[in-house]
């Protein structure tokens, strides 16, 4: 049985988010990535991505990715009965990804993200930024641009929940495939 903790209430997360987004500008100023486009893996990637877009002020319409035919893991913890339709409504051929997650933990969803991407297009680049990074990495795979990275035990989960209001929380004793 688990527990649950409140770890993070909206306006918190929502000012996270800001910095966040502040560094971001930076980082794609210092690299020279114009134009950039800003993709959310479903579902709390996707409600980040939007945050993040107008902060941002993006004119170009968020993407959604639904990544769960892509999972390498599918055939052992099934498909997820809730599929939702991936949606890119530009072009990623040549352009500068922002890929927006909530929660990095072993890389597998960020790489399933990332052959997705691929099937629309070659970008010119992805940049990854996550609200949470934690350990137990089994890709190598790092983000560009992190919220928080709070310590964790290997049995506990942390999961952000919205849309509207967004909140963090931990479940402890919760072993999870992500």
């Amino acid at each position: 049985m688990s527990e649950s903790t409140l770890f993070m209430k909206h306006d918190a997360i929502l000012d996270l988010v800001g910095g966040m987004a502040q560094v971001l500008r930076k980082q794609l100023g210092d690299r020279n990535l114009d134009n950039p486009a800003v993709i959310g893996i479903h579902t709390g990637g996707a409600w980040l991505a939007q945050h993040i877009s107008r902060l941002l002020q993006l004119d170009e319409p968020t993407g959604l990715l639904d990544i769960s035919f892509y999972r390498d893991d599918f055939t052992q913890i099934g498909v997820n009965p809730q599929v939702r339709p991936s949606r890119i409504d530009f072009d990623v051929d040549g352009r500068n990804i922002v890929l927006v997650d909530d929660v990095l933990h072993t890389g597998r969803t960020i790489r399933a993200a990332m052959n997705e991407i691929f099937d629309y297009g070659r970008p010119a680049s992805i940049t990854l930024v996550t609200l949470i990074e934690r350990s137990g990495r089994e890709l190598p795979i790092q983000p560009d641009v992190i919220g928080l990275s709070p310590p964790l035990g290997l049995d506990d989960h942390i999961k952000l929940n919205g849309p509207e209001p967004l909140s963090l929380e931990i479940l402890h004793g919760a072993r999870t495939t992500r």
